[in-house]
């Protein structure tokens, strides 16, 4: 399993797009602290003030913005094997295809877990000094705040292996691109605007994640942390196990 593992990290790392994409999830990161920090005290607000720990530990969970981009990693990943029309070769390498994806999904996951560290660092170099700058002083307890980075941590790989998940049952590529990017930019946030579905929206993965990383939202309520963990691992879990499953069963070409 390990020469697999080492194999699929070497296909990552020998192209430049897991650069391009966390280049993104960093400038992602930096805007969303900008903006919160622009207007969390603004009457329509989606943030508690910062003044509050809710408030700070929110704005200190922006490094959640890397997930849509280690979903994008995850699902090029994947659906690169069937662009470059690699993936024969690929899958004949071992008896079980289900292998190969077990090996992207282990890879892509700590990528994603990378992906997190990097943001986490970012807002952990530009939030206080912002905060101490405006005579705020750190209300967050520190367990919170470690809670908040872990969850971060673990949303974003949990994103990745649903790239990867989501590019196996997909396999075109630009298909796979577009699909995730118009549901977590445009349709989970239409979604979660419409007043009639709030019971169930706390359930989508956008927001199963804003639960596990600990943010606290006036427009809408989230599930706690715990709950949302168990959903976004349900999520993904669910994923990666059906396109693992089809990619077993199906042909290749």
């Amino acid at each position: 399993m390990w020469p697999l593992i080492a194999g699929e990290a070497r296909k990552v790392l020998t192209t430049r797009v897991w650069l391009w994409l966390l280049l993104a999830a960093a400038g992602l990161t930096i805007l969303y602290a900008v903006l919160t920090m622009a207007f969390a005290d603004t009457p329509d607000a989606l943030t508690a003030p910062l003044t509050t720990a809710e408030g700070q530990r929110t704005l200190f969970a922006v490094g959640g913005a890397a997930a849509p981009f280690a979903a994008l990693l995850g699902a090029i990943g994947l659906t690169a094997e069937y662009r470059h029309r690699t993936a024969t070769i690929t899958f004949l390498t071992v008896p079980h295809r289900g292998q190969i994806i077990t090996a992207k999904l282990i890879v892509h996951v700590l990528a994603g877990a990378a992906y997190a560290v990097v943001c986490i660092s970012i807002t952990t170099a530009v939030v206080p000094p912002w905060l101490a700058s405006q005579d705020i002083s750190i209300a967050v307890p520190a367990r919170d705040l470690f809670a908040t980075d872990l969850g971060v941590v673990t949303s974003v790989a949990l994103f990745a292996a649903i790239g990867v998940g989501l590019g196996a049952l997909i396999r075109e590529q630009v298909a796979a691109v577009v699909t995730l990017l118009i549901y977590l930019f445009v349709v989970e946030n239409i979604l979660t605007n419409i007043t009639a579905l709030h019971q169930w929206t706390p359930y989508l993965p956008g927001q199963a994640q804003e639960a596990l990383i600990g943010s606290t939202l006036t427009n809408q309520s989230l599930l706690t942390p715990w709950q949302g963990g168990l959903v976004l691992t349900a999520y993904s879990l669910a994923i990666a196990t059906i396109g693992t499953l089809l990619t077993a069963h199906r042909d290749v070409t």
